[in-house]
């Protein structure tokens, strides 16, 4: 199918945008990058005309002025605006007849770019691709046009997964796998993306790869190309080649990626970082070939997405790492059940222990056998019998002696018994937001928690259900402490700043400080529940950490206070482990 000129769109999910914070006011991840001063999208501003051609400059128009809790259609509830930009707005929402959380983005009906993004919504919506985050709503109603699309509430952004650091080889390929597979799909229906960045992919708890903004991002932008199946496979190509070195293949830093040193061009994958899988970073530099990469073994570029997954599949297969498995405690097996000794192992089976069995010596049938069996027999009785006179003394001596012997005795072996051990404090070393949905709460406050001062607090935002959080909507909210090297906790006090209802909090152990790990997959320390402003959480076998995550899955009502408004939210001024 020959290519066409598309507008594609980023159908903006919750693991992308930084929410709008009053006080900071500044651009997300699908719109610019203040602190950097470049586009947020990572893309080569120099080289956007080789690739892309932006639409003509519009007059600016505002964007609409709404506010959280404004329902549009009776059914789709805005809870939070996480982007504001260029005359629309991206929100998170409710749709309170599924009681699902969705995604709205919202520009008025007057935008010079709202006919087109309606048209864009409608074909990604069309396409119905599972591999796609997908448009549920396109609607022109009140002088407003707004497109509901899925919010992906276990999904984690491929920026926050590169943050940790570049991939194995093996989730490196599947990544560059199933987007080229999913974009050649999408191509072959006249659908372009052009926004293919770091923030448009997200990688399920499943390990599937999502890919948002079909159809809906770039016409939000006015974005277009004369050659968009070009554009996206070089976009992909980046994917990659970021997640085999942790860089961005371009002179600029982006998505918390540092770029290439500037002046020495797109040097090839091995000459980043060593170790680098040779057949993925050649595979990268032919999909970035458009911009001047040259293969080491000069095949040819892949200028399509269905080329660029052609070659994948013409690849040698990249197996995953072989599992770690931690062996079990060491115990002595003594069973001498007939068959399960000695047994031959099946294709596929684990290879066992073999053991040594001794059998046992042959009965005695002889009558010299007899004779000693009775013998041996006539002498157990009589040591039976010896024994049981012996214990029978031993006990009328016991009750001859007074009552005053016998509690001393009592005293003496209680005094014999081992203390319990007080459990000890553990010191912080360090904290920051856990936030696996990629929306903070409160996170420049999560300080506040251990300083020592009761009148200071890290505090999440008001919701309008609870006390238990809707999954569907937010699992829960936290903070993930370092205690600074291995420690066996056995719980943890909290001090609250609000009582009523009810608070639960679960402590898991972690691995890193990072947000990317669901707590589904971190060991449960301790969890408890509490109506009161003091949670305590024990438990009486202590696991060891580094770091353990403060897991709160519901909160009371409280009514406003200072810059925060009426419902149910909870605020912690205080945390203290104990080992």
């Amino acid at each position: 199918m020959a290519e066409r000129s598309t507008a594609a769109v980023d159908v903006a999910d919750n693991s992308g945008d930084e929410p709008l914070a009053a006080e900071t006011a500044q651009a997300t991840a699908d719109g610019v990058d203040t602190q950097n001063g470049q586009a947020a999208d990572g893309t080569m501003p120099e080289k956007d005309g080789d690739r892309r051609d932006a639409a003509p400059a519009a007059a600016p128009t505002a964007a609409p002025e709404l506010h959280s809790g404004h329902k549009l259609a009776r059914r789709y509830r805005l809870e939070e605006c996480v982007t504001r930009l260029d005359g629309f707005s991206s929100w998170r929402a409710m749709d309170e007849k599924l009681r699902r959380a969705v995604g709205v983005h919202l520009l008025p009906a007057d935008h010079p770019r709202a006919r087109s993004v309606l048209a864009a919504a409608r074909s990604s919506a069309l396409l119905g691709d599972p591999r796609f985050v997908q448009v549920l709503d396109a609607v022109e109603e009140n002088d407003l046009v707004y497109v509901v699309h899925e919010w992906l509430p276990d999904a984690t952004e491929l920026t926050a997964v590169l943050a940790v650091g570049p991939m194995e080889p093996h989730e490196a390929y599947q990544l560059v796998s199933q987007v080229s597979q999913a974009m050649a799909a999408a191509h072959r229906e006249g659908l372009a993306h052009l926004r293919l960045t770091p923030s448009a992919i997200l990688r399920t708890s499943t390990g599937q790869y999502r890919i948002r903004g079909l159809a809906v991002n770039a016409a939000l932008r006015g974005i277009t190309s004369e050659t968009p199946q070009r554009a996206d496979t070089e976009a992909i190509g980046a994917l990659l080649y970021a997640s085999l070195t942790q860089r961005w293949p371009y002179e600029n830093d982006a998505y918390g990626l540092t770029g290439l040193p500037k002046g020495v061009g797109l040097i090839a994958p091995d000459q980043v970082r060593a170790g680098v899988h040779r057949g993925l970073g050649e595979l990268a530099m032919r999909a970035l070939a458009n911009d001047g990469a040259t293969a080491s073994r000069q095949e040819p570029a892949c200028t399509t997405p269905e080329e660029l997954s052609k070659a994948v599949a013409a690849m040698p297969r990249i197996r995953p790492p072989e599992p770690t498995f931690t062996a079990p405690p060491e115990y002595q097996h003594t069973t001498y059940q007939q068959g399960s000794y000695g047994r031959p192992q099946g294709p596929g089976m684990p290879t066992a222990q073999v053991l040594t069995v001794v059998p046992p010596p042959p009965p005695l049938q002889s009558r010299t056998g007899r004779v000693l069996k009775w013998g041996v027999a006539a002498l157990l009785i009589a040591a039976l019998g010896l024994g049981s006179w012996q214990l029978a003394d031993t006990l009328l001596n016991r009750n001859n002696q007074g009552s005053t012997s016998g509690s001393q005795t009592t005293h003496e072996k209680a005094d014999d018994a081992p203390e319990k051990k007080e459990p000890t404090l553990l010191s912080i070393k360090g904290a920051q937001e856990y936030y696996p949905d990629g929306v903070a709460q409160d996170a420049g406050n999560v300080g506040n928690t251990f300083d020592g001062d009761a009148t200071t607090y890290w505090r999440t935002k008001s919701f309008r259900d609870g006390p238990a959080m809707a999954q569907d909507y937010k699992a829960g909210v936290g903070i993930v402490y370092d205690l600074g090297s291995e420690q066996a906790v056995n719980g943890a006090s909290i001090a609250l700043k609000y009582a009523g209802n009810h608070t639960t909090v679960t402590l898991y152990a972690a691995n890193s400080m990072s947000s990317s790990t669901p707590v589904g997959s971190m060991k449960k320390i301790a969890t408890s529940t509490t109506s009161d402003s003091t949670l305590k959480a024990t438990t009486d076998a202590p696991v060891t950490t580094r770091y353990v995550v403060v897991w709160i899955t519901a909160m009371p009502q409280a009514g406003s206070d200072t810059y925060s408004g009426a419902g149910f939210k909870q605020a912690i001024t205080d945390v203290k482990f104990t080992g």
